[in-house]
């Protein structure tokens, strides 16, 4: 199967908004409480979703799924670097008060405006006791974030014959 920039856009779509509900299922149904770098992570994939569906609508556009993969890849990367520090730093923090993420939650009001989605309820040492399969949600969240910086990546990178 060809992988196509409009199949990785529609997939890396459907993986964040995936595992936003996960992410939300798991909050509401098995009581996992999110830290502030848990639900900044949660908006990582929402932009990262948005970012895909644009992409995949002008995808006919060179210009535009070119800039939504760099885009995508980015928000990846960016993913990537929250889950890492989530796990090698903010879980070893007795409050998670007043780090990056709890600011930019903050600035942004985010809590207010959807509580369902960005209230942080945990500290990070609390939500990194949490774990899915043996591991915990940071290093799953990580992993996401990786295959999607790299599929967007490698889809920019592979030579293409023809128009898709």
């Amino acid at each position: 199967m060809l992988l196509t920039p409009a199949r990785v856009l529609a997939a890396t779509a459907v993986a964040s908004i995936a595992a936003l509900a996960g992410a939300l299922i798991a909050q509401y149904q098995f009581d996992i409480k999110p830290c502030p770098w848990c639900v900044m992570q949660r908006g990582l994939y929402i932009l990262i979703a948005v970012v895909s569906v644009l992409g995949w609508c002008v995808q006919r556009v060179k210009a535009g799924r070119v800039v939504a993969l760099l885009l995508v890849a980015a928000l990846g990367i960016a993913g990537l670097v929250a889950a890492g520090y989530q796990h090698e730093v903010a879980a070893k923090l007795a409050s998670c008060d007043m780090t990056f993420a709890d600011k930019v939650l903050s600035a942004l009001d985010l809590e207010a405006r959807w509580p369902t989605v960005f209230m942080a309820t945990a500290s990070c040492s609390e939500a990194a006791t949490y774990k899915l399969l043996g591991l915990s949600y940071d290093i799953w969240s990580g992993l996401l974030f990786t295959m999607i910086a790299l599929g967007s990546l490698l889809t920019l990178k592979r030579r293409t014959r023809g128009p898709y």
